[in-house]
């Protein structure tokens, strides 16, 4: 009996090889895209962050504060302000928005208190801010970031 010996052809080691190469190309193309989806994702992200976060906490305070007569435009220090009044315990109090020095700041202080605009709390920096009444229970309010994108809202103050 005669045994016969298997020959070893080139093709049954350049398969596996090729293979393996066509396989770690496409994973390497797969993490590759996406790592560029996930840095335009982010930012992408960055970007509504701050043009769109001031627009949403205005959003937010006025309809916390949204009674009537409390939510108006105003004057505070030489800046054009949104001004909210609050009463707690008999004693009345005022939160001003505004812009000072490309700073989107907001002050909280009781009724009387002498205070400057220089003293409010920042709440982001941006470039500039606008707000205007559209209309009697109409406010606008425009804001354009540090890296010139623009965003604006209309916000309805519902009591008045």
């Amino acid at each position: 009996m005669r045994f016969q010996a298997k020959q070893k052809h080139m093709i049954d080691f350049l398969f596996p090889v090729a293979l393996f190469f066509v396989f770690a190309l496409s994973a390497l193309t797969v993490i590759l895209l996406a790592a560029r989806i996930y840095q335009s994702t982010t930012e992408s992200s960055s970007l509504n962050y701050t043009s769109r976060t001031s627009l949403s906490y205005i959003n937010e305070k006025i309809h916390q504060n949204d009674c009537e007569g409390a939510v108006y435009l105003d004057e505070f220090d030489g800046c054009r302000a949104l001004v909210m009044e609050q009463s707690h315990n008999d004693e009345h109090y005022y939160t001003y928005i505004y812009i000072y020095g490309h700073e989107l700041k907001e002050l909280f202080v009781k009724e009387g208190a002498e205070m400057t605009a220089s003293a409010g709390r920042t709440i982001m920096e941006i470039q500039d801010f606008s707000m205007e009444e559209i209309s009697e229970n109409l406010l606008k309010f425009t804001c354009v970031d540090n890296e010139n994108t623009e965003a604006s809202t209309i916000i309805s103050v519902k009591s008045q």
